[in-house]
């Protein structure tokens, strides 16, 4: 059985009865999410048809997918789409670094309780870039503008409910004052840790005021030197297919991958993942009550944007800082290079015949190619109807 089944099995055989113990997730957030995965790749849930008008012997119907971040059928497209989408927004000519911005345990059950809080996530990435944007003024002791693409993940690498930015920074900014560019190089980001600690806590404090004002508190004793904040060592790669690859990996990851579900029994799932702390590989044994749980709280609001543009790398703004950081670059006589490579999405044609060698289009019979005929939608019946339209 293949791991996008059992990952459907799974929820087939015990998603309802995961509900009855678990009412908070028995809401349309959860419910549609689930059956989106369920339906994804089913020919009643919409398809294309393709027919052979040469010999009429041959026809291929190409189910719609759900293209759900809970698929995990759908989540390799969906990371080519985050890709293809960052990858038009990062600047030519500069570098960029990845950090990532973690919340400690004892605050994760705030954000886990609010989970469907669409405005508690923004303010979370939006103060991940506020932290950043201050490291750099206080070490440069002048108000220089970065660019900064944000990224918010809700699992650790065991499915836990672990929230953290991730954020792919400008390694340099401009000084508004003079419009230059301004090269960081090495700079302490050691104070990142402090500072990410007092931005942290200063959002939670408006969120919930004086409710957890003790915890707050507390864990400025617990944690003198800071909250973690991790940053690359070095750059992040510099050339296109690398930092595409890059991308992928850091922030379009799914909580659990295809690769990664090794057995399921019918009441227990064993997967694997890579320990964070000892780099090892764990197969963990879970039933599948908690398999599903772990992977149901990575849910996010429905509409919420996942990835957003701070600063230099704003879109509203984008065009304006390109072309001053392109003179800025210039004038210390940095090479700008062309513009990052644009990742183009593949479509179903081109996925298969990449994976299996083979047009699926085409004919088996006369091997000519096979023309649209119909496309069928549950809801909205037919959409395209080659003999309707002729």
């Amino acid at each position: 059985m293949k791991s996008t089944t059992v990952f459907k099995k799974i929820f087939q055989d015990h998603w309802d009865n995961f509900k009855q113990k678990h009412p908070a997730y028995n809401d349309e957030l959860y419910n549609q999410a689930v059956q989106k995965m369920l339906g994804c790749g089913d020919v009643n849930n919409g398809y294309i048809e393709y027919r052979c008008t040469i010999c009429g012997l041959d026809m291929k119907y190409i189910p719609f997918t759900c293209k759900s971040t809970f698929c995990l059928s759908c989540g390799k497209v969906y990371a080519d789409s985050v890709v293809s989408q960052v990858s038009r927004m990062l600047h030519p000519g500069v570098t960029y670094r990845h950090i990532v911005l973690t919340v400690p345990q004892q605050l994760r059950q705030i954000f886990y309780n609010n989970r469907k809080n669409k405005t508690l996530y923004a303010a979370l990435m939006k103060t991940a870039y506020q932290c950043l944007q201050e490291v750099v003024s206080v070490v440069r002791k002048k108000i220089i503008k970065i660019g900064a693409i944000v990224v918010i993940h809700t699992h650790g690498r065991s499915g836990s409910y672990n929230p953290h930015a991730h954020i792919i920074m400008t390694d340099g900014g401009i000084n508004q004052e003079q419009e230059e560019w301004v090269n960081f190089g090495y700079f302490p980001y050691e104070i990142i840790h402090k500072k990410w600690q007092y931005h942290l806590l200063s959002m939670l404090k408006k969120q919930f005021g004086y409710s957890i004002y003790k915890q707050i508190d507390l864990l400025w004793k617990q944690y003198p030197q800071g909250f973690v904040g991790h940053v690359s060592k070095g750059k992040a790669p510099e050339y296109s297919k690398g930092l595409a690859k890059y991308l992928a990996k850091y922030v379009a990851s799914p909580p659990i991958s295809i690769k990664r579900l090794t057995k399921y029994d019918g009441d227990n799932i064993t997967y694997s993942y890579k320990d964070h702390k000892t780099k090892q590989r764990k197969t963990e044994t879970v039933s599948a009550e908690t398999f599903i749980g772990r992977m149901v709280q990575h849910i996010l609001p429905k509409g919420f944007q996942r990835i957003r543009y701070y600063g230099l790398q704003a879109s509203k703004v984008f065009v304006k800082w390109c072309d001053i950081i392109k003179k800025g670059l210039s004038k210390i006589g940095a090479v700008i290079k062309d513009a990052y490579y644009v990742i183009t999405l593949k479509n179903y044609r081109t996925r298969h015949i990449e994976a299996f060698s083979k047009d699926p289009l085409v004919c088996a019979y006369c091997h000519n190619a096979m023309e649209l005929w119909r496309i069928w939608h549950p809801k909205y019946g037919l959409l395209y109807d080659l003999i309707g339209s002729g």
